[in-house]
């Protein structure tokens, strides 16, 4: 079996039309630099509702970057220039008077390596409750984003013990409910299950098929197969490199529903790509 077959094996395949779907954010000749040096370039797409979107690439080709855009965290980063627009349900996410701190409750992120705070179990999903001022029900909140993250019959019973104790694949659960208790619209995830094992890789690609009927999801990932298996809509880039030889940026080349990315890319390097050739 060629690995294009192999990965075609692995998709679901949609039932689904993007038009017909709401655009959750439209990204609009997006540029980001660090420093004065190109890290990514002029970047056109649109991300749907209640669907699962990959952003792929080789390393280096920008993909984290753009998925910092969409929740400003970008704006965290010294000497970081964004250029273009993001518009999250038509409105400029850059624009005057935008407050950063609403834009990431609403747009949440998981990140790469689990990250619980060194408190209980219970405090890591009550403490950005407590924060944002969603104190009514505090236990039935943090309930029900344990549920959501199909965690809760593991940790009922010891809810007041140390997160810490937790296995890399339950903490990483953990982020995620303390990530959907403050009622996000998007759920950001940059590879999320990368520092994981398989069995706790399954469990987090069930979950985020699971979640989509209520999130929009992103997620940043380098393992195709995994792409193959929980991604509606997949965004390859590459990178370029200047006249100069020098300046390298990413650029988006491909995006499409994953089905075709995978089995009938209308890029030739979107093809070299997904079958190994190159990456």
């Amino acid at each position: 079996m060629s690995t294009t077959e192999g990965l075609a094996a692995l998709v679901r395949q949609p039932d689904f039309d993007p038009t017909e779907r709401e655009a959750v954010f439209r990204l609009q000749g997006l540029d980001v630099s660090y420093a004065g040096s190109p890290a990514v370039g002029d970047v056109t797409m649109e991300v749907h509702a209640s669907l699962v979107t990959a952003l792929i690439g080789p390393s280096g080709c920008g993909k984290t970057t753009i998925l910092r855009c969409l929740n400003r965290m970008n704006d965290l980063v010294a000497g970081a220039r964004v250029g273009g627009r993001v518009l999250y349900h038509g409105q400029d996410l850059y624009g005057t008077g935008v407050d950063p701190v609403e834009v990431r409750r609403r747009i949440g992120m998981v990140f790469q390596k689990p990250n619980p705070f060194p408190k209980s179990i219970y405090d890591n999903i009550a403490f950005g409750l407590k924060v944002h001022g969603l104190k009514d029900d505090l236990d039935g909140r943090v309930e029900h984003a344990l549920r959501q993250a199909a965690l809760w019959d593991e940790v009922k019973t010891r809810l007041k013990k140390s997160a810490l104790g937790l296995s890399g694949g339950q903490q990483q659960r953990l982020c995620i409910a303390r990530a959907l208790a403050v009622e996000p619209d998007v759920v950001l995830m940059d590879e999320p299950a990368s520092a994981l094992d398989p069995i706790s890789t399954s469990r987090i690609e069930e979950l985020l098929h699971d979640l989509k009927r209520e999130y929009t999801i992103v997620i940043v990932t380098h393992n195709m197969q995994q792409a193959a298996r929980v991604a509606d809509m997949t965004a390859f880039f590459s990178v370029e490199t200047g006249e100069d030889g020098d300046k390298r940026r990413g650029i988006l080349v491909e995006y499409d529903r994953t089905a075709t990315i995978f089995t009938r890319p209308s890029d030739k390097r979107t093809e070299d790509y997904v079958t190994g050739r190159f990456g």
